[in-house]
């Protein structure tokens, strides 16, 4: 028996069918970028296309908790070595999840709601203090890692929630 969720899901992607006429485009996006975001992050409050102007094929937009360039590492690469992304932008966002907690509280919450201890001390979830702070380090990960192609485009930005605008961090 469906659930509400899947019913939803159901009746939205046929509504969005009736309309849909982009079916026809190409699996690398137009437009030969990239984004990681937390605002693509999971955040539900943010509609990553409408905020940033992306229409159906445009970019890939990789979205994570906290908008970590660490998790996103696979897609990035596939995205840039297989489907010709020249340019990554990093974007996080303004009351973010991502700065309330720290690696031991995440642990200790996750080994209690399942009776016992599921999450190791060597498990992070990447949770970082200052938001800027995070954006430079995930855009200095990246351009230090060696697999981001070689003169890619890689930037860090803030996305404000409560006034939806973004701002370049690096």
């Amino acid at each position: 028996m469906a659930t509400e969720t899947q019913k939803h899901l159901v009746a939205a992607s046929e509504k969005y069918a009736e309309s849909f006429d982009k079916g026809h485009l190409a699996s690398p996006p137009a437009k030969k970028y990239l984004i990681v975001y937390p605002v693509t992050c999971m955040d539900a409050r943010i509609d990553t296309t409408a905020a940033f102007g992306i229409d159906l094929g445009d970019a890939h937009i990789i979205r994570n908790a906290g908008g970590n360039a660490k998790d996103a590492y696979r897609s990035i690469l596939i995205s840039q070595h297989l489907l010709g992304t020249k340019e990554i932008l990093l974007i996080k966002h303004t009351k973010c999840g991502m700065l309330t907690f720290s690696n031991a509280d995440a642990r200790k919450i996750v080994n209690e709601h399942q009776g016992k201890e599921v999450i190791g001390p060597e498990f992070d979830f990447e949770p970082f203090g200052d938001l800027e702070e995070g954006v430079r380090d995930d855009v200095k990960w990246l351009k230090e890692n060696g697999g981001v192609v070689e003169g890619a485009v890689v930037s860090g930005w803030v996305y404000q929630v409560t006034d939806g605008k973004v701002k370049q961090v690096v």
